[in-house]
């Protein structure tokens, strides 16, 4: 596991996460306000649903508050929460300053961190055997490499064997983070990737197969023999899919792991006033030696305003302490101490 900062910031670190789980408790174990919410809702990404699946029964029964959540992609939850059908959205793709001003009256506040995967179904090649790099996926999604047995594709695979089969990319057919963290990936390794299709929660695709939310990429990988899709690693482990090995930038080969993700997330020093980051893709440096270059943060919206605040910031604040635990062994790994101050430093502005 990468070490992350000094001793003297370790030390900090963890007096600000106890201060945080303290008011966590304390507002879990205090009695209802007679203004508090009885069920919150909320929409959007589907990478962070397994999440809920955890958190929304463990929060309910600590403090008698319902929260409910509908895993419709991170578009849908930018939309329903724009358009204040729900309490909060969540999105893997931040804001863009045109959503910000859409959405009249909302923060972002980055509350997981998590991995999107290239995941693969071919015949003969166990989990996590094949070997990718940066721009050879470009290639595929470009519809550049059309073979499994490609010449690019065994450069990488020394000794593997790879059938000639025909490669069928798979892709988000709805608005999805995973998409816009995928995309910025491939764009940031592909310059022809950068200047043709982009980086955006939904992009023209060149080539491929589209499905809905995590669920559907799942599902199509699953059940067509010389996929490759992009799906959050809580659904690989879910669907039993087999899940490739990135090259990073500092040459290593790596998979998603708490301690991967931990690596990436070290590229964050400091957070700007909107809480935009992107982590894909690490410098070739000692220090991110270990990170997985498809890493990205998740993010809840919430209004500024709203008769809710209350709950909401109850619930986010645990989500941010006591959640985090409960969902490592989903291959979310633990939000780093500037990313948690920045994000307690947003909650602060929620009121009624």
């Amino acid at each position: 596991m990468p070490k992350i900062g000094n001793s003297l910031r370790s030390v900090a670190a963890l007096a600000l996460i106890g201060a945080l789980a303290a008011l966590a408790a304390g507002t879990a174990n205090a009695a209802p306000s007679r203004h508090a919410a009885t069920t919150l809702q909320g929409a959007g990404s589907t990478l962070i649903a397994p999440a809920f699946a955890t958190w929304s029964p463990a929060y309910g029964k600590a403090r008698g508050v319902e929260v409910s959540y509908s895993g419709i992609g991170s578009g849908g939850g930018i939309a329903a929460i724009t358009a204040r059908t729900v309490d909060f959205g969540c999105s893997d793709a931040p804001l863009s300053p045109d959503q910000l001003a859409a959405a009249k009256g909302v923060v972002q506040i980055p509350w997981a961190l998590t991995a999107t995967v290239p995941s693969y179904n071919i015949p003969g090649v166990a989990d996590t055997k094949l070997r990718l790099s940066g721009p050879v996926l470009a290639d595929i999604y470009l519809g550049h490499i059309t073979k499994w047995n490609d010449a690019a594709i065994r450069k990488l695979n020394p000794g593997l064997k790879l059938p000639d089969l025909t490669i069928t990319p798979i892709h988000r057919s709805d608005g999805s983070g995973d998409t816009f963290a995928f995309t910025d990936y491939l764009s940031k390794v592909s310059p022809e990737w950068a200047s043709k299709v982009g980086n955006n929660t939904s992009v023209n695709w060149p080539a491929g197969v589209g499905g809905k939310g995590n669920p559907g990429v799942a599902a199509l990988i699953g059940s067509t023999p010389g996929s490759i899709g992009y799906v959050s690693d809580a659904y690989v482990l879910q669907n039993h899919i087999a899940k490739a090995q990135l090259l990073n930038r500092a040459g290593r080969y790596t998979l998603p792991s708490v301690a991967s993700i931990e690596a990436a997330a070290q590229t964050v020093t400091r957070v700007p006033a909107d809480n935009r980051m992107s982590i894909v893709d690490p410098p070739a440096s000692k220090k991110y030696a270990d990170a997985y270059p498809t890493s990205t943060f998740t993010y809840i919206i919430v209004p500024l305003q709203t008769a809710k605040a209350h709950d909401i910031k109850n619930f986010v604040t645990w989500a941010l302490t006591h959640g985090q635990p409960m969902i490592r062994r989903l291959v979310f790994a633990p939000i780093p101490r500037v990313v948690l101050v920045a994000a307690n430093r947003t909650l602060a502005k929620v009121h009624s």
